[in-house]
């Protein structure tokens, strides 16, 4: 079926072509069998009876891997999905399903955004729907996925939500390319303007599907991390043992060189259980789920193969909001630290570096999760403090030998403490690399820092995985304060 839509982000009319029918969608998530609608002979008045079935969305419950969900997919081929008061009492309806019985959401999202020929209701149904959004974050898991266009106010609700996977074919903005012309003159296509590789890289978007087979199969992997509800029991799997190599074989003795992080989380986590999160937005710190001996966790690490590993406003915004959502639904804490510092420079002073770091900070610090620091080869200053560290309330932090911790590099510290002896070297390269030398034995290894009680135990990479295994095993036990049960 095709018709015409009118877009509260784009009022030209246009012709939509065939999309896969909501029920077909909904198929591809839920088990087999277990889809049950609600309210599909919803009809808003405005419609009469030209109005489809559901008010163009298909809502109600279902079960995924055996769990139930409330679910719901937007119809693109009745009026573009575009949403009217019936539609949106739909949506909210499954919703307060969804909190009453405390089981996930997850939303199939395409439409042109609030219907015109409802005015003022359109609008004040997506009200209810980001209302509801807000009420259900950190209580039940919350996914969205974008398989079409969503336009205007059809943007918002994804946003508001835990994950949002987008199909390559999906766009999302909040004005259509026709007013962005028309207001700034600029031509751009919709793709350009809120496609896939737009929102991957600023963070809009956590994960890209090749269809919407795909990214049915990564919401259901989403959710075989995730609890049924903030407070209940993780799922947990039996371990699967990575290939027995040495995690600290990945990472180069110097500490200018750079390495892939991915390397070290595949030799310590259950193999193949990395899930990344926003892998393409401010890459210079990974987030990701996991497995550790089957348990899931969040798994958050400095890459230095962007940037070296060093923290900025957009990845300390990206490891804040990971964080806030792990703690909320009880998953634990690897955090993997391999950072010089936070980035300096006008611009990122300009961006709120301040700002975006603090909240970083706060998200560790707040969280009420196990959580576990291990230092692979550097931690500087503020991003030491950051990334985990004992004082902001790790439960535990090891480093690996030759892990330098401390303020700054020896030779950029030796320039402040020993300035006058580092400027006065007759021999400099020979002077200041033995003056750089005894600082960092003294001030930044690994072992200083354990003996100063800020790094539990120094520990050699091929014992992490055992030790992340055994600190997790007792600090989720039920049994423990610490635990996400024990709440």
């Amino acid at each position: 079926m095709t018709g015409s839509i009118t877009v509260a982000g784009d009022p030209r009319p246009k012709r939509c072509a065939t999309p896969r029918p909501p029920r077909e969608r909904l198929d591809l998530l839920c088990d087999r069998g277990t889809f049950e609608p609600i309210r599909s002979a919803a009809r808003s008045p405005w419609l009469g009876r030209r109005g489809a079935d559901g008010d163009g969305v298909l809502a109600g419950l279902g079960r995924v891997d055996g769990r139930p969900v409330a679910c719901f997919a937007q119809d693109a081929g009745f009026l573009g999905g575009s949403l009217g008061s019936a539609q949106a009492d739909s949506i909210d309806r499954v919703m307060q399903l969804a909190e009453r019985s405390r089981m996930p959401v997850i939303g199939l999202i395409e439409s042109a955004g609030a219907r015109l020929q409802e005015g003022t209701a359109a609008l004040a149904g997506y009200g209810r729907i980001f209302r509801r959004n807000v009420a259900l974050s950190g209580v039940v898991p919350q996914i969205s996925i974008v398989g079409g266009v969503a336009a205007g106010g059809a943007c918002y609700s994804p946003a508001l939500t835990d994950f949002t996977v987008m199909t390559e074919e999906a766009t999302m903005f909040l004005t259509g390319p026709a007013v962005v012309r028309d207001v700034v003159g600029e031509e751009i296509s919709p793709e350009h303007l809120g496609g896939h590789k737009v929102h991957e890289r600023n963070g809009v978007c956590d994960l890209v599907a090749t269809d919407d087979h795909a990214a049915a199969e990564l919401a259901k992997r989403l959710l075989g991390y995730m609890p049924q509800h903030a407070g209940g029991e993780l799922p947990q799997t039996l371990s699967v043992d990575p290939e027995p190599v040495d995690p600290g074989a990945a990472v180069p003795a110097c500490p200018r060189d750079i390495y892939d992080v991915r390397d070290v989380i595949g030799a310590v986590l259950d193999a193949g259980s990395l899930l990344e999160v926003g892998r393409r937005w401010a890459r210079s710190i990974l987030t990701g789920l996991a497995r550790c001996d089957g348990r899931p966790v969040g798994v958050i690490a400095s890459q230095p193969r962007y940037l070296g590993g060093v923290l900025d406003a957009s990845s300390a915004q990206k490891g804040a909001r990971f964080v806030e959502t792990c703690s909320a639904f009880g998953l634990p804490l690897v955090v993997l630290v391999d950072t010089p510092g936070f980035m300096p420079g006008l611009q990122q002073e300009s961006a709120g570096v301040i700002r975006f770091g603090a909240t970083l900070l706060r998200a560790f610090a707040a969280a009420d999760v196990p959580k576990v620091t291990v230092i692979l080869r550097k931690a500087y200053g503020g991003a030491l403090i950051t990334m985990n560290s004992k004082d902001l309330g790790a439960d535990l932090v090891f480093a690996w030998p030759g892990a330098e911790v401390g303020v700054m590099g020896a030779h950029s510290a030796m320039g402040i403490v020993n300035r006058q002896e580092w400027e006065a070297a007759t021999d400099p390269s020979a002077e200041r690399e033995a003056l750089a030398s005894a600082y960092a034995g003294e001030h930044l290894s690994a072992e200083a820092a354990a003996a100063g009680g800020f790094v539990d135990e120094v520990i050699e990479p091929g014992e992490t995985r055992a030790r992340l295994v055994s600190a997790l095993g007792a600090l989720c036990d039920r049994g423990s304060p610490m635990s996400p049960g024990w709440r």
